[in-house]
């Protein structure tokens, strides 16, 4: 039989362990090229900015989401701006939110199975809006304003990571890249260890598709070790528990250690005060910070 004072011992060595391996595991990233300098720079000059969800778009929709007309709204306001990029089937970037055309566009299928030539025929929720190109998006905007640029779970997301990293490297303006899929960080962490790089997360309730276990290691930014993201994007309704005054131990140790913090998406009915306030910058949408 282990003594007791052995036995505490013994307890209180594990538990440390598991918490500098917690630490570990949630711990920031930094860019190799130019070190921690650069990249601090980097994320300050970017969090200067709030940050227009799919561009300035309107809630009749006259203005659709990541149209061109909603990104030129966001910098002619003098705001940054979030947009997704999605592959089609003959490999070209384009901006779009949705896996399928339905709810935007209206018409059955999923963008992945059709070619750039076939997405131009289409319009954005019954205007006269296209689905842009990435590199429409980059020419229009010119550098004017920050970009977060936001890569989508596609089939063929290694794909989408090469064709969207290889326009970007032609872009001189500020941009960083976030994604909900840890592979596609990834990705970025080793392809291009200087693009400042983001994990977008939640709550386990808003990854239904995923097994539990997925779920937590998600939604408890544990998938950091791999991807050592700069900054977390986390949705801002489950960033604190229900009452509390501050944002869950997860976030504040990732600023702790070195980490920033964005809230998505923030609307005018929202406790703004408080999202400003514990986070580095904001996603919004539907209203003017």
């Amino acid at each position: 039989m282990i003594p007791l004072p052995t036995a505490l011992l013994i307890a209180a060595s594990l538990g440390l362990a598991a918490m500098l391996l917690y630490l570990y595991l949630l711990a920031p990233g930094r860019v190799r090229d130019g070190g921690e300098a650069i990249q601090r720079q980097g994320i300050e000059e970017l969090t200067r900015w709030h940050y227009a969800h799919r561009g300035l778009h309107s809630v009749d929709r006259s203005v659709p989401e990541n149209s061109l007309a909603a990104f030129v709204a966001a910098r002619d306001g003098g705001y940054g701006m979030e947009l997704d990029l999605n592959l089609t089937r003959d490999g070209q970037v384009v901006v779009f939110h949705d896996d399928t055309l339905e709810r935007v566009c209206g018409v059955s299928g999923r963008v992945v199975d059709q070619t750039l030539a076939e997405l131009r025929e289409l319009r954005l929720h019954g205007t006269g809006e296209r689905i842009p190109t990435l590199r429409e998006v980059l020419e229009e905007i010119s550098g004017s304003v920050p970009l977060i640029v936001e890569l989508k779970d596609t089939p063929r997301h290694r794909e989408l990571c090469r064709a969207a990293a290889t326009i970007l490297d032609g872009y001189s303006g500020p941009y960083c890249i976030e994604s909900f899929h840890p592979a596609i960080v990834r990705w970025f962490r080793k392809h291009r260890p200087a693009v400042i790089r983001g994990q977008l997360s939640a709550g386990h309730r808003e990854f239904p598709d995923q097994s539990p276990p997925v779920r937590f290691l998600l939604s408890s930014l544990l998938t950091n070790g791999a991807t050592r993201p700069h900054f977390v994007a986390y949705r801002h309704q489950d960033a604190r528990r229900a009452g509390g005054s501050v944002p869950r131990l997860r976030l504040r140790l990732f600023r702790a250690l070195g980490g920033f913090l964005v809230t998505w998406t923030v609307t005018a009915e929202d406790d703004r005060k408080w999202c400003l306030e514990h986070f580095d910058t904001i996603i919004f949408e539907y209203f003017l910070p």
